[in-house]
């Protein structure tokens, strides 16, 4: 089985399963709620509580819907984290297929960084649950990084080489990096094509 045939067979989000009218209905309550309290105060300032509140619901409900805190932020983010899964797999080169996997891998960490910058406080709240962070979209992008590492001719320990990236583009270390360290997502993309070329022999 080759690299690329192993990867389209890692599955991406899914869609939330088919649920009862009330069910459904309490699931876009609580997700509404804790959209519209993200957005007024930040992901850090919002307890389960205060979605619940919000949402008109009962706390045990949020937990019976998304298992954690962490779960229902990792639904929030399903839909962007989808769109960004299908462009590179799907979507058009240099980001997508077509393009040679170098070209692929640097195109990949400057996009990424991007969608980690926007939904930092979501994605920063997810890693603490050590469920979610090695959830299966992690495992497709450690796949992803992985396959066009091998397909650039990359040898040695592939896997702690993709380990190695996508620390890169950890939530919180990108955010150290810009708020801290006055870094830009340039000097960032900058970063990661280094290492990246450097790990591809180039």
């Amino acid at each position: 089985m080759s690299a690329i045939d192993r990867l389209t067979g890692l599955p991406v989000s899914d869609a939330a399963p088919h649920e009862r009218g009330d069910a459904a209905r309490n699931r876009t309550l609580l997700l509404d709620a804790a959209r519209r309290l993200i957005a007024e105060r930040g992901a850090e300032a919002v307890s389960t509580d205060d979605i619940a509140a919000a949402a008109g619901v009962g706390k045990g409900t949020l937990f019976r819907r998304f298992g954690s805190r962490s779960g229902l932020m990792m639904v929030l983010l399903d839909e962007d984290e989808r769109a960004h899964q299908q462009a590179f797999m799907f979507g058009p080169p240099p980001l997508g297929p077509g393009a040679p996997p170098l070209r692929r891998l640097l195109a990949y960490g400057r996009d990424r960084l991007a969608f980690v910058h926007t939904h930092h406080a979501l994605l920063s709240d997810a890693n603490r649950d050590p469920q979610l962070r090695f959830s299966p979209p992690a495992t497709l992008h450690h796949a992803h990084v992985r396959m066009l590492l091998e397909a650039a001719g990359t040898t040695g320990d592939l896997d702690a080489q993709a380990d190695a990236l996508l620390a890169l583009l950890d939530a919180d270390y990108i955010e150290h990096q810009l708020s801290d360290r006055g870094l830009t997502l340039d000097a960032l993309g900058d970063a990661w094509e280094s290492v990246a070329r450097k790990l591809c022999g180039q």
